[in-house]
């Protein structure tokens, strides 16, 4: 089994080019997985628990309190602004929330685009290898002759598949990895749909109906 270094000198120039668009490439998911899965995801079904129960009770400042805890989380950014414009109109509020969530979208789909291109890079960098070790094999036979033909003929051949390997190697997972982030944000989109409807018609129902009365 060939060590790593081996594969990237065997492999020829475009074997360093497919790695460096694979550290590229794993920088872009790692951040974006990290920022999907914890810093703009919370526990919605809690979240939106307590935000009613504190709307109802007309604590509004409470509710803000809450969110301003999760400053990152694209849900909590969109009930903000609802809550920031509770004794606005209806009209008012959904015009706030709806507001919030364009200004979310760009977050979550921010450079996520980059990795099936990358990926696809990667893919074609290695044809390209493989393309390179075919004619170079080929020049082998044709033009060298002796002791020199099987080595030359070796090179080729090993540079056509370790850039075909290599390429492989690293379009499959950032595809992957792409899915992964991309089915996510589209989640935390449905929710920022659904929830922020919700914070609407709860604002809206404390309006209509006032503040609560203080306690006896």
């Amino acid at each position: 089994m060939s060590t790593f270094a081996e594969a990237m000198q065997q492999g020829g120039v475009f074997m360093w080019v497919i790695l460096a668009v694979a550290v590229v490439a794993m920088a872009i998911a790692a951040e974006r997985l990290v920022y999907v899965f914890v810093r703009a995801d919370l526990n919605t079904r809690r979240f939106m628990a307590q935000i009613q129960k504190l709307v109802a009770a007309g604590n509004i400042d409470l509710a803000l309190r809450l969110c301003a805890e999760r400053p990152e989380a694209a849900l909590a950014r969109v009930v903000k602004a609802g809550l920031v414009r509770a004794d606005d109109t209806e009209t008012g509020i959904r015009e706030a929330v709806e507001e919030a969530v364009l200004e979310v979208q760009p977050d979550l789909s921010r450079r996520t685009a980059y990795l099936p291109m990358l990926a696809n890079v990667a893919t074609l960098l290695g044809l390209l290898g493989t393309v390179q070790g075919l004619i170079l094999a080929f020049g082998a036979v044709a033009r060298a002759g002796g002791e020199a033909r099987p080595a030359l003929l070796a090179e080729g051949i090993s540079i056509a598949m370790y850039t075909t390997f290599a390429g492989l190697s690293v379009a499959i997972p950032v595809l992957l990895l792409h899915a992964l982030v991309a089915n996510r944000g589209t989640r935390i989109l449905t929710d920022l749909d659904l929830h922020g409807l919700q914070a609407v018609h709860w604002l809206a129902a404390r309006r209509r109906q006032g503040p609560p009365l203080p306690p006896a």
